[in-house]
């Protein structure tokens, strides 16, 4: 490098500026591309790589979730009168509780109606929304102490473990995000892809697998097995002349 920058100065140095050699040398030396010059390629944005947003249907998927927290309540329910100590009856599950299976299915519909309107109305899945479910779902669970302090710990709370399970993937057994079905067919599809002639081979000629020369090799096995050729008519105009 020591070397070249010599060379490049003693060069310089034997023309004097007014000479056109220089003139030259100078002027050219401006237009050439320097890698500060070059244009990096442009990337899209991350929004434009992300996968379409997909509304919810918030009173569908609200009134599943109060049903599986009705259930809850009334297996709730149902265990605390069997162990009662008191002689009660088969109806005091829904007399006595009432409030258990009220609140059990208050509390995951109120997490799934407000966590899934704020994503229709924000287009966005995040832990934003979920969080916000949660504080709602944690509220309702704190009314029957009718206290407001408890109504708002119990709503930050749930609003935080809602939020940070969010954050963390929304999977119990990994981190991992779960990828899609279909296009995990797909890779398996384009990476164990067999050829053709293999699957041939394997699951043999007929049956709707015609290869090429089929017909060719169907005839000489007709004859050999038959002892007559078969000379097929084609349904075409070259075939019927």
């Amino acid at each position: 490098m020591a070397s070249q920058l010599l060379t490049f100065l003693s060069r310089d140095a034997q023309f004097p500026a007014s000479s056109p050699i220089r003139r030259q040398n100078s002027s050219s030396s401006l237009f050439l591309p320097s890698r500060r010059d070059t244009p990096l390629p442009c990337l899209p944005p991350p929004d434009a790589m992300a996968k379409p947003y997909v509304p919810h249907d918030v009173l569908d998927e609200t009134a599943k979730t109060s049903l599986v927290g009705l259930g809850s309540g009334f297996f709730i329910a149902a265990v605390q009168n069997a162990l009662s100590k008191r002689n009660v009856g088969a109806m005091s599950v829904f007399t006595r509780g009432a409030p258990i299976i009220g609140i059990c299915a208050a509390g995951p519909g109120a997490y799934a109606f407000f966590s899934r309107t704020m994503m229709n109305l924000r287009e966005k899945e995040d832990a934003w929304a979920a969080a916000f479910g949660g504080f709602m779902c944690g509220s309702v669970l704190g009314l029957p102490f009718k206290r407001t302090p408890i109504v708002l710990a119990l709503g930050a709370f749930v609003g935080t473990a809602q939020g940070l399970f969010h954050v963390t993937g929304g999977r119990l057994d990994s981190f991992y995000k779960e990828e899609d079905e279909f296009e995990r067919k797909e890779i398996i599809r384009r990476t164990t892809r067999l050829p053709v002639e293999q699957t041939v081979a394997e699951l043999g000629e007929g049956r709707g697998i015609r290869p090429p020369g089929y017909e060719e090799r169907r005839r000489e096995r007709i004859k050999e097995k038959y002892g007559f050729e078969v000379n097929p008519v084609s349904a075409t105009v070259e075939g019927s002349q």
